[in-house]
């Protein structure tokens, strides 16, 4: 008795057995491979974190070129009414800015008014002129400081989010007290300071938007930052001319943006998987998926479970490792500080073209409002274009081909710059309007090739670096800028000068990107280890099948 019950006990212990399933395993996935396979590529959930993120290059654009109507030189001057003074008369007949100088103070005035611009308020014109273009080389040189800055930060410790809600709340503070600047060095210092607040804003909202995408959809979406950036550009003009007769109303406008963006929709962003998971954050890394998988309408597997590639081990080897790939260095990397020189030469001549050609707007012959809100709109263009180009083509090819077009183009115009509002020039002559023309094809094209060279990094450096490496191509591309404003003050001279500089510089970036690789269609890296070792194996691939 007692030995049939053991039997029967043994045998319903098989039998369990045999019917239990096997224990689960965990599906250990890549984030690239989550977003791919199960949260969708680009679903309505990351259309909204797109969107949300990509707002904020509104501010990026405004606080950037505004200098193009505060630091702007007045377009007509004339003499007071109790003013007899015969050399105040015959100068006024000229119709040129130039023609105040040697004129006593009390005989003169601006016809747009003394606080239309900075210019205007503190007599930044003749032998002070080139006092004018301190404050906008200040702000790209704040920009350089900044870029790298806040790329670290975004890497090391805040990370994406947090970096773009502090850049966004310091660029409104230093904007407001832009305001109420007393002198131009005080003006000066703010400008540089407001540079350096606003740099955060655009190397983290392209990495935001793009670590959560998937593969086919990172060149599209990049470029919707730039929509957003080309519409501050457009509302820039619009503000501008209600508020030109006080540049200082201008600024207080401008600061409120950043703000309100920062309590009312940044809240609802979220933080990169990518840049959780590089951090051992795998838990909250996943938690973000599965809100994207769920606003898309679908589910993620319960045994998922994210793999890290700087973490292959457990326990403290794995800690361990994760600190060493946090730690991995870019310019200690011989292949990657080679990549990020090269980067940063071409940016710094793209840099140069973007931003001076915007500014260099003055020296053309015609209204200011028009020709900035003209340049707005090529921006237009200019993001579709590249967006789908982008899909279609290189990123090497598209990049150089634009550079190329902006520089023709600029030297181009050479022939047509009859200098700023010469004596009795007609601005509706037809060499000036073949110049205009000219000049918006051309800086279309550096618009592209400076939106490109953005998705361009993204793509060339690994996850755990990869903010750090836009920043520093960020910081070329400030540089670049913060050289130009002199540019533009020597072109109230010579208008052919400057379209000879930028002409120059941007065929020579064009010609630098050759010595990059392409990468469209190539898969996001996490660490700069798993990068080289998997280029040096598609190389031998290569060359074996060769």
């Amino acid at each position: 008795m007692e030995d049939q019950a053991q039997n029967l006990v043994h045998g319903n212990i098989q039998l369990a057995e045999r019917v239990a399933p096997p224990p689960a395993t965990n599906l250990e996935l890549t984030v690239e491979e989550v977003v791919e396979g199960y949260v969708g590529s680009f679903g309505w959930s990351q259309f909204l974190h797109v969107l949300l993120v990509s707002l904020a290059w509104i501010f990026d654009s405004q606080n950037t070129l505004v200098t193009i109507f505060s630091d702007a030189q007045p377009s007509a001057w004339r003499c007071i009414n109790n003013s007899s003074s015969s050399l105040c008369l015959s100068s006024s007949s000229n119709g040129d800015a130039s023609s105040v100088c040697g004129l006593m103070p009390d005989t003169w005035e601006w016809v747009s008014g003394h606080t239309s611009s900075i210019i205007a308020e503190w007599g930044l014109t003749c032998d002070r002129r080139f006092l004018a273009a301190i404050p906008a080389s200040l702000f790209f040189l704040g920009s350089l400081l900044g870029s790298a800055f806040f790329g670290h930060l975004a890497d090391a410790s805040l990370g994406r989010k947090r970096t773009v809600l502090l850049s966004c709340l310091l660029t409104s503070v230093t904007a407001f007290l832009t305001s109420l600047s007393p002198n131009i060095w005080v003006y000066s210092l703010l400008r540089f300071a407001n540079g350096f607040s606003r740099s955060g804003i655009g190397i983290c909202c392209i990495v935001l938007a793009t670590e959560v995408v998937g593969r086919k959809w990172r060149g599209p979406v990049s470029q919707y930052g730039f929509f957003f950036f080309t519409a501050g550009f457009l509302s820039l003009p619009l503000i501008a001319y209600h508020t030109r007769t006080n540049w200082r109303n201008l600024y207080k406008i401008l600061s409120l943006l950043p703000l309100a963006y920062s309590v009312l929709f940044f809240p609802f962003v979220s933080e990169s998987p990518r840049w959780l998971l590089v951090r051992g954050r795998s838990k909250e890394a996943l938690d973000v998926l599965k809100t994207f998988a769920r606003l898309n309408g679908k589910t993620l597997p319960e045994n998922l479970c994210l793999a890290n590639p700087s973490a292959p081990g457990e326990g403290g080897e794995n800690e361990a490792l994760t600190k060493n790939c946090t730690k991995e260095s870019l310019w200690r990397t011989k292949w990657a500080a080679k990549r990020m020189i090269t980067v940063m030469m071409a940016g710094f001549g793209v840099g140069f073209v973007y931003y001076g050609v915007q500014l260099n707007v003055e020296n053309l012959n015609f209204n200011l409002y028009f020709s900035v809100g003209l340049n707005a709109l090529m921006e237009v263009p200019a993001v579709v274009i590249g967006t789908i180009l982008l899909g279609l083509t290189g990123r090497r090819l598209l990049f150089s081909l634009s550079a190329f077009l902006a520089g023709i183009s600029c030297l181009l115009c050479i022939v047509f710059a009859h200098g700023k509002r010469a004596k009795n020039a007609d601005k509706s002559s037809t060499g000036n309007w073949v110049q205009l023309a000219i000049e918006g094809i051309g800086f279309m094209a550096a618009s592209v090739a400076f939106d490109v060279l953005y998705v361009y990094c993204i793509e060339l450096f690994p996850t755990n670096v990869r903010n750090f490496a836009v920043s520093q191509s960020r910081q070329a591309l400030m540089l670049g800028a913060s050289i130009a404003p002199l540019l533009v003050a020597a072109g109230r001279l010579s208008p052919s000068l400057s379209f000879l500089v930028f002409g120059i510089l941007s065929i020579f970036s064009g010609v630098l990107s050759w010595w990059l690789p392409e990468t469209r269609n190539a898969p996001l890296y996490d660490t700069l280890k798993q990068q080289e070792e998997d280029e040096k194996n598609k190389v031998g691939n290569q060359i074996t099948q060769a």
